[in-house]
Formats: C-alpha cells, structure tokens, sequence
C-alpha cells in the first residue's frame, strides 16, 4: 500500500486539473472493475456489478487537491497567483510548487512591516525567470500549480501533499480489489473539484441516482500539542463522521457502520468535524435525497504539503468498507 500511496500523493492534480491523477488510478483499477467512464466533470467512474438483489452503492473520494492558480505576470517574470482551494498563505510561504509541464517555482513574499500582514496576494511564483517574455514561455495566465514535496516513509506513518484526498482514493482503491463478490452495484467515484465546492461528486452522484453513498476523505485530529479540541487521534482506527459542515450523517448508516466495526473487530472511532466539508454533503442532497455518510482517514496537518496519516487506520478504513460491501447494507 505504500507504494501506491506514494504514487498517487506525488501526482499533479489541482481542482480542473485531475487529467494527470485519473491516469494513475485509472491503471489501478481497471483490472476490478466491469466498466469506466469519464463524466463532463472529469470524474472518473468505475462500476463494479453485483450478483444481483441488492442496492446501488456509491464510494466516493475525490482525487482533485489544493493548489494556485496564475493570475498575473509582472514585467521582471513573478507569477501573482490565486488559491484553488484552501490555501494558507503562512503554510504557503517558501514552499516550492510545479506545474504540470514540468516547470517549477518558489512562493516567495513582498517585504512586510509586520506579519499579521501576510496574505496570498502578498506572496509571488518565482520561476527564476528575468523577464515577462522569459516567464510567459514556461506558464501562461491561468496555469495551475501544485505544491512539490516527495512523499516521505515514517514506518507506520506516512507525510506527503495531497493526502487529501489521494489517500481516500487508496480506500477505495484498495476495497476494489479485495471485494471477491457483493450483491450491491458499486460505482467507484473518484471525483473532481471537491476543494471548490463539493462540484464533481453533486455530478456524479446525481447521474448515478444511488440508494447509498460513503464518501472517504481526511478528516483533523485532537492529538498534537494544545490543537483544538476533537476527539480523534492517529492509530485509532476508522473515525465515523456524526456530523460536519456539509452535513449531518444519516444515522440509520452511521449506527450500522459502527455495528459492523465493533462485530469485526475494526478499530474505529466517532468523529465529529467543526468546520470542513466532505462530498457526502453534496451526495446526500442529489434529487430527493440519499441516505448518506463518511468513513473518514484522521490526519494531521490537513491543507499542507505535509500531511500524515496513520497506515493502521487506512487499513481499518479499507476494511470496514469491504465489511459494509459485503453485507445487506439494511440499515
């Protein structure tokens, strides 16, 4: 699994910019599944069938991430630029981005009489370019770049950028090809544009109609020196969404994933999220309403190039999703 991990984190793939991440996945599955498609959205859907008798099923984690957007080339070749996303400007400052052409660049910023002062539209791409006509011949207005950090093997533990959501997409992937046989029709949605509003799972979710929709993607943790208040840590296992910004779980499907944790012995734990959103929140609302949840992945450091996640809760996360696929689902 690390492997993949690897693979998939390191990856290019901003919100609108998911082309060169759908190739590595698509690689991945198509040997487990019975067919793939491409939506207007650019989400990449796989359908793998049942036997038959049982329900439509979602499994949703979108493998778009946070990145920057160029909206301006100054005449001595800096790169202005917008966030894709949820960028922090502090997180942002002396990290190195690239491009999908292979271009790559610092953020720097404009000097500062203080640092309460520190905004995105303070900071710059530098690409070690001396001129606008220099600059213009590597990126273009409009270009989108991606934070560049290799991902890096703690033992148990992994840190890379675009653990959100790449490592929800691992989940899925991964249930993909443990799941020998289920009743249920499963669509695999790996899905677009969720770090601008939830976009292309509110597609996706509304073509396929499902009886059930899981989403998998990273939730914050309580567990380093004096964070905020939340009761989920690393190598807990599995957190259960209750409730986020985008949603309030459907409580028939939360209590059944937590029996089905607690009858298969798979470390889990409840997760209750301030502030943040997931792409069940856009599933749960398609048509006339899905019933709807999150099986999480906790992970410190959410929206930087460095964020860590525990390999023994992806693990719990895999298996209480085949566990769900296999049995009647009769919540």
């Amino acid at each position: 699994m690390k492997d993949l991990i690897k693979r998939l984190t390191e990856t290019f793939g901003p919100s609108g910019s998911e082309g060169p991440i759908r190739e590595v996945i698509r690689k991945e599955v198509e040997p487990y599944v019975d067919e793939i498609r491409v939506d207007a959205l650019g989400n990449f859907i796989c359908f793998k069938k049942g036997s038959g008798g049982g329900k439509k099923v979602i499994l949703d984690a979108h493998m778009d991430e946070i990145g920057a957007i160029v909206t301006h080339i100054d005449e001595n070749g800096f790169l202005r630029f917008a966030n894709i996303g949820g960028v922090s400007p502090v997180i942002s400052l002396g990290q190195r981005v690239y491009f999908e052409n292979g271009t790559f660049g610092v953020i720097g910023c404009e000097k500062l009489d203080d640092i309460k002062d520190l905004k995105l539209e303070k900071l710059y791409i530098d690409i070690g370019a001396a001129s606008r006509e220099e600059a213009s011949k590597k990126v273009k207005v409009g270009d989108m770049a991606a934070f560049f950090q290799p991902a890096i093997d703690l033992g148990n533990r992994m840190v890379a950028k675009a653990m959100d959501d790449r490592i929800g997409c691992v989940v899925v992937i991964e249930v993909l090809k443990r799941l020998k046989q289920t009743a249920h029709d499963i669509y695999a949605v790996f899905a677009s544009q969720e770090e601008v509003g939830l976009r292309g799972a509110r597609v996706a979710a509304y073509g396929i109609n499902p009886d059930v929709g899981i989403a998998f993607d990273v939730t914050g943790t309580g567990d380093t020196p004096k964070s905020h208040t939340m009761d989920v840590s690393l190598g807990k296992g599995a957190a259960i969404k209750v409730k986020d910004s985008s949603l309030i779980c459907h409580p028939g499907l939360r209590d059944y994933l937590v029996k089905l944790a607690e009858e298969n012995g798979i470390p889990y734990q409840m997760e209750v999220l301030e502030r943040g959103g997931t792409d069940s929140g856009a599933i749960q609302l398609t048509r006339a309403g899905i019933p709807a949840g999150v099986i999480s992945i906790p992970s410190r450091y959410i929206h930087s190039p460095c964020e860590m996640v525990d390999l023994g809760d992806v693990e719990a996360c895999v298996k209480l999703c085949v566990a769900a696929c296999e049995s009647p689902l009769d919540f």
